[in-house]
């Protein structure tokens, strides 16, 4: 947290276009000014005035050409369309970010919440080596899976108390799936989807207290919990994990097939990556899941888990098992990357989820068009390796955060120069600015949308940074010069639209405020 303060507060924004533009065109009018103001002192005195007369035209001359109106016709603009704009969800905190919206050249934009609904929903799940279907019905009618199954059992525990979703009060009436919960939108999908399937799980966590914790970050991309375990047959001990698929496995050494543990071999690997694959080739999120039982002897009774030190293993785990669920692409965002496209503003996606994910969500909602290929497709179609592919015959492009911090900052401004399409992925808050800091290189005005406190350094680095108004944190919108109201990419669209047509009217009052002034 000190980290992120310290970076957003050594942080300068610099000038916005409106600022830049308004300071050009007094450095014209003063010019303008004194040069007639002077001209007009010497054909005075030329003409036979005397010089206290020859002094008044000079001063009269430079007053006559100050534009007085100009400030409340600039501010008068930008109030009245700053609140057009609250009427269609943009709520302006900085006036010149009404016009540096119009201005913008380049949009920086997270995936969930904002191009997609952040309706989370478990849609399949994969465990003793197959995968299933999830069955999101009240009664459970079409469960197409062994739910006595050991190794469902364990996978349901693992979701059910790996989560700090908790569904709000008084909602025992309501059916499940359309109850309120206080969480995270992927926790909450899981806790619904656990509810349905296996029962209260409030119930389950008071059977499994928790002892420990280790919140998901989005440097580490997991979340490990402990919790006492009165299960007969098992130690007292139970530690579930749960994150970003590849960095569970990375952690594990055996694997559940069939209730019963066994070395993670690299054929279970290979069908490991090629369930992650096909889900994430559906456009889910994808979690891993892993557990382990803490020995008694190492873990009596009262062992006092260290969170900070880690006194407590995170290697050779045991996996479970995958989650995907699925978030719909908001209705309106085709479209409104169709419109920013034929603005001539590029759209770029800025995700933490994995790149196959991030790829088929672009797709759907047209951030890579039908027909445009990136890379890793035309070594597929060539059936060729991927480094005897020229990358600028790509008009697309996935880079993936791991591969983008040891990206120098003339490789990024190629990926940003010669690719029309782009995606990071697999990214975290910081690399984000990373990103903003290189399309700024290119002379682009920078939009950046962003939720959480780690997005804080962005944001102010950005032309003009975008907060959420539902999802977004307290810290992400005091750094923002905008909030949308309802977390939706099109309404930024909408301000975009905004933006362009007041630069058009200030235009225009700005030539009638100088003709005006005329002596």
């Amino acid at each position: 947290m000190g980290r992120i303060a310290t970076l957003a507060s050594s942080l300068e924004g610099g000038k916005t276009p409106i600022a830049i533009e308004i300071e050009h065109f007094i450095h014209i009018i003063t010019g303008v000014a004194v040069f007639l103001g002077v001209s007009f002192f010497i054909l005075s005195l030329i003409l036979g005035y005397g010089w206290l007369e020859a002094v008044i035209f000079l001063i009269g001359i430079i007053v006559a050409n100050v534009p007085e109106g100009l400030l409340a016709t600039v501010t008068v603009c930008l109030t009245l369309t700053a609140k057009r704009m609250a009427k269609k969800n943009c709520l302006v905190k900085n006036l010149e970010a009404v016009e540096t919206l119009g201005s913008t050249s380049t949009i920086c934009s997270d995936k969930t919440g904002t191009l997609t609904q952040n309706r989370m929903t478990v849609a399949h799940m994969w465990f003793d080596n197959q995968i299933h279907e999830a069955d999101t019905t009240e009664n459970q009618s079409g469960t197409s899976f062994d739910r006595s199954s050991a190794t469902w059992a364990s996978l349901a525990r693992i979701a059910g108390l790996c989560n700090r979703a908790v569904f709000l009060a008084e909602q025992s009436n309501v059916p499940i799936l359309k109850r309120d919960v206080a969480g995270d939108a992927s926790e909450a999908a899981l806790l619904k989807c656990i509810e349905l399937c296996c029962g209260p799980v409030k119930d389950m966590r008071d059977k499994y207290p928790k002892v420990a914790e280790i919140p998901f970050n989005s440097t580490n991309k997991y979340q490990l919990s402990i919790h006492k375990n009165s299960t007969p047959g098992e130690t007292k001990h139970l530690l579930v994990m749960k994150g970003a698929p590849e960095r569970i496995l990375d952690r594990c050494s055996t694997i559940v097939l069939q209730g019963k543990e066994q070395p993670l071999d690299d054929e279970m690997k290979d069908a490991f990556q090629n369930a992650y694959v096909e889900l994430g080739g559906l456009g889910e999120r994808v979690l891993g899941f892993c557990h382990f039982h803490l020995p008694d002897d190492q873990f009596p009774d009262g062992f006092a888990f260290d969170t900070e030190e880690v006194n407590f293993p995170t290697e050779n785990l045991c996996f479970i098992g995958l989650m995907s669920m699925i978030d719909p692409p908001r209705a309106a965002v085709p479209d409104a990357v169709g419109k920013c496209r034929s603005a001539g503003i590029k759209v770029i996606m800025v995700t933490g989820d994995h790149p196959i994910t991030a790829k088929a969500i672009a797709k759907g909602v047209g951030i890579i068009s039908e027909g445009n290929e990136t890379v890793e497709d035309i070594a597929a179609r060539l059936n060729i390796p991927i480094n005897e592919v020229n990358p600028r015959d790509a008009k697309a492009c996935v880079v993936h955060g791991g591969d983008l911090k040891d990206l120098s900052p003339e490789q990024l401004d190629d990926i940003l120069k010669y690719h029309t399409e782009i995606v990071f992925a697999r990214t975290s808050p910081q690399q984000k600015l990373i990103i903003v800091e290189g399309c700024q290189r290119q002379g682009a005005i920078v939009a950046v949308t962003g939720d959480g406190v780690n997005d804080s350094p962005a944001l102010k680095k950005a032309d003009i940074g975008v907060a959420m108004g539902i999802a977004g944190s307290d810290v992400s919108k005091q750094a923002a010069d905008m909030i949308l109201l309802d977390d939706n990419f099109a309404s930024i669209v909408t301000g975009v639209e905004e933006g362009r047509l007041i630069f058009d009217n200030l235009k225009k009052s700005i030539a009638y405020t100088l003709t005006s002034n005329i002596p």
